[in-house]
């Protein structure tokens, strides 16, 4: 792309974008005309929400004009965030908080007889991510907006994002998200740029003109990738950073000889393939057209980013500065494959040596690991990858073999060590770890919270840190309190902002200044009232979709999050069915009312996780009907768990369960959310837990279960499931009331796999920390019966965890691992 002189007499201070409410109402009318060409008398509540996101696009595009224009000038650093997920949220009420012109658009709404909350609540959300890894990758470029950081985020643009979750019978039911159905005003499409992407074929060796061996890669078939923009602002600054996310097209969309000769199909046979590489989020991987089409995804997706990376470079300078300018994050194993086509790039496009191009990727990329589960490390068959992506495949079995000689110099007659630390796995069909190459090329490589961080070094990537000490680091996650607190929070925001300022929102230590009020009587009173107002909101809303009445004055006991065994959801059953078997049989209990709210969706071929969530409707029906058990007892499942919906649930919490096993979860950020919204944790010595509990005080963490040098050492020693139930007669009793069909009396076997697992295996030691965490339960209910005492603790909660916030992790990361500076934008 050329870059032309700027146009003679035009300045960007002419360019109007008032704040006000009458400039708002006045840009709404004129995009409803001209934009959407609707009338009132025709416009649809979808085109009020068009019109209105398309005038807030206009103020959020003033500052992002003006941002790339001082970083495309400027010779600064530029952290390019590589993500296979990005869960943005909603953008209408984000950008209205950060533009700081929420009572300006109500104002203008209201004078055009329409309801600014209706609107936001229309916004279709895009569901780009998975979980976690999606919604980290947001607060961090919220974050890096807000530090002033020169940032690019890039990914995929999903024609189809993760699914939406229906409950059917019980059963999740999987339905297409079709978000981009009705429009999305926040994206911009670059029609000038795309980048040719090359898969299959073959490669050429052949010697230069300066003696030099050079390969030539010949794809057997090419697909484009063209970008989208969202811009993303930073909170009391006027920097924007964005997200480009990467769609693919054909290299030629349509074959008119064929459709001249009546082959219809093969017309757009070549459109369809293209495109079918960004149609949905993650396809099941479980068939090899799956596995060959999460591959394509991953080296799609980096190979465009490196070749953009690279053309602005080239704007003014020569491609040996590309360390320089740019810092390139792989947020996790997904986008290992930088590693090799960055490679490519320099050695094969732009005529670098081998040396001179590994120096480059080294200093340019770094690393964040988030699992230490192996299954989740990815890896990919050997003759996948060689036959589509050859080249890569050359250039993975020398990098392997320089850097295994490496650690032959290193450890030599350690054979063990060199068959582990390959980038080959050798063993059985052989396979590429990506995990193993993205450590290998990485100046940096980090886990993402302390316990994680520490087990990285001593399991999964031991060789690899016994080898380069230097090289790992911890930077333990954060959550953006503008999105989960601010936008979430309403009442807690302008409460905590009434008493300490607003100094909170950019710098979480402030929060401290909180912690006083805990001993404030006429604090904790108006603390309550939020906290109740918020539960009578999400009751309000549950109500809805699930039917029932929701007792705001109960505990409401919220684990939401992805359905997985290691987060241990069935351990949470348990204890319900417990709780229930011996309401049942008269037994003396020690129970305040609860509300147990579940929320998260199941993998579609995870075939168990969708059994724990058809278990939570089994048990929360067979207590609806028990008048003895329902007045004490509720068990709720929030349908289609989302930014959008976790923003209603967070701040209603009164207790968090944070309760996977210990050494399976990396860090998590629910755990985060909910202590910034004053929710007590229950949990284990797992992932940021550990740094919680340690911030917010023993006292105000409801703490159970092994250590993770227990689990390792009970497994070890040949952990046997049975011998818990022998030792606990509740325990099973619930077991067998699980397995017996009481919770399913038309299909008595219903849950046999899931007793199964349990009894033969229990993998995740879920019957191992029973015990415990029903002794935990009942000192939560005592802890509750104190209304006083509950909310002091709730409060520290808050005071204590501002350090959690998404700024402080960038800000770690940018000071310790990118050496990127925050960049005041020019006006």
């Amino acid at each position: 792309m050329t870059l032309h002189p700027p146009i003679h007499g035009m300045r960007e201070d002419e360019i109007e974008t008032g704040l006000d409410a009458a400039s708002i109402r006045h840009d709404f009318v004129q995009k409803l005309f001209f934009v959407l060409a609707k009338f009132p008398g025709v416009a649809t509540r979808n085109d009020h929400y068009l019109a209105l996101a398309h005038a807030v696009r206009d103020r959020v595009l003033h500052r992002w004009v003006r941002s790339a224009r001082t970083y495309l000038e400027g010779a600064h650093r530029n952290v390019v965030y590589l993500s296979a997920e990005y869960l943005m949220g909603p953008q209408l009420a984000h950008n209205l908080l950060i533009l700081g012109i929420e009572a300006a658009a109500r104002e203008a709404m209201a004078g055009l007889g329409l309801d600014l909350d209706e609107l936001i609540e229309h916004e279709e959300e895009p569901g780009l991510g998975n979980g976690g890894l999606g919604r980290l990758a947001a607060c961090f470029m919220d974050s890096l907006a807000t530090l002033d950081v020169p940032a690019i985020g890039h990914g995929l643009r999903y024609e189809f994002g993760i699914f939406d979750q229906e409950i059917r019978d019980g059963w999740q039911v999987e339905r297409t998200d079709r978000w981009l159905r009705l429009g999305n005003p926040w994206e911009i499409r670059r029609y000038e740029i795309e980048h040719a992407v090359g898969f299959e074929g073959r490669t050429e060796h052949h010697t230069d003109e300066a003696g030099r061996d050079r390969v030539r890669w010949i794809p057997g078939r090419v697909v484009k990738g063209v970008p989208y923009d969202t811009p993303v602002l930073g909170y009391a600054t006027t920097n924007a950073d964005f997200l480009r996310l990467w769609s693919a097209v054909a290299a030629e969309e349509f074959h008119l000889e064929a459709f001249q000769v009546g082959d219809y199909w093969s017309a757009v046979d070549e459109k369809i393939r293209s495109e079918n590489i960004t149609k949905v989020l993650y396809p099941n991987d479980e068939s090899p057209a799956g596995k060959q089409l999460r591959l394509e995804q991953q080296y799609f997706f980096v190979s465009c980013a490196l070749q953009d990376c690279i053309r602005l470079l080239l704007h003014k300078v020569t491609i040996e500065a590309f360390a320089d300018k740019f810092a390139i994050q792989l947020n996790d194993t997904h986008p290992s494959l930088a590693v090799v086509e960055l490679m490519r790039l320099l050695i094969d496009v732009h005529g670098l040596g081998w040396d001179a191009a590994w120096a480059i990727t080294t200093r340019a990329i770094s690393y964040t690991n988030h699992t230490l589960l192996p299954e989740a490390l990815d890896t990919w068959p050997l003759a996948l990858f060689g036959r589509l992506l050859p080249r890569h495949l050359e250039l993975v079995y020398e990098i392997n073999r320089r850097f295994l000689d490496e650690v032959r110099a290193r450890f030599p007659g350690d054979e063990a060590r060199l068959a582990r630390m390959s980038l080959i796995d050798e063993r059985g069909a052989k396979s590429v770890r990506m995990a193993n190459l993205a450590t290998v090329a990485s100046h940096t490589v980090n886990g993402v919270a302390a316990l994680h961080s520490r087990l990285l070094r001593e399991t999964v990537l031991r060789d690899f840190a016994e080898m380069f000490p230097e090289r790992f680091t911890n930077v333990t996650n954060g959550v953006s309190p503008r999105r989960f607190v601010a936008l979430a929070n309403r009442g807690l925001t302008a409460l905590i902002t009434e008493a300490i300022g607003d100094a909170w929102l950019l710098d979480g230590e402030r929060l401290r200044d909180l912690e006083p009020f805990a001993n404030d009587a006429a604090f904790r009173e108006r603390f309550r009232a939020v906290k109740r107002a918020n539960k009578v909101a999400l009751a309000a809303w549950l109500k809805g979709p699930l039917g029932v009445d929701l007792d705001p004055a109960s505990l409401f006991d919220a684990q939401c999050k992805r359905i997985h065994e290691y987060k241990r959801q069935h351990l949470n059953l348990l204890h319900v069915i417990w709780l229930y078997d011996r309401l049942r049989c008269g037994e003396p209990v020690d129970l305040v009312p609860r509300t147990f709210l579940f929320a998260g969706k199941a993998a579609p071929a995870y075939r168990m996780a969708k059994l724990i969530i058809r278990l939570v409707h089994a048990v929360g029906e067979t207590i609806e009907r028990d008048p003895q058990a329902r007045d004490l007892l509720r068990v709720v499942f929030a349908p289609n768990f989302n930014v959008k919906n976790a923003q209603r649930i967070y701040p209603a919490a009164d207790l968090s369960e944070q309760i996977s096993t210990a050494g399976m979860e990396a860090s998590g950020t629910g755990n985060m959310k909910f202590a910034l919204n004053g929710a007590l944790t229950i949990g284990t010595l797992d992932g940021a837990n550990v740094e919680i509990r340690d911030a917010v005080g023993g006292e105000n963490f409801f703490l159970f279960g092994l250590t993770a040098e227990q689990v390792t050492a009970r497994v070890g020693a040949g952990y046997d499931p049975r011998v818990e139930l022998t030792r606990d007669a509740e325990l099973a009793r619930a077991i067998q009331a699980i397995g017996d069909g009481s919770f399913a009396p038309h299909d008595p076997s219903l849950f046999a796999p899931l007793v199964r697992t349990l009894v033969e295996r229990d993998p995740f030691l879920v019957l191992a920390d029973f015990r415990a965490y029903v002794e935990c339960q009942r000192a939560v209910s005592q802890a509750f019966r104190d209304e006083d005492s509950w909310t002091r603790a709730s409060i520290r909660n808050v005071a204590r965890v501002g350090g959690f916030s998404s700024d402080r992790s960038i800000r770690e990361y940018a000071e310790r691992i990118w050496r990127a500076s925050a960049v005041r934008i020019v006006r």
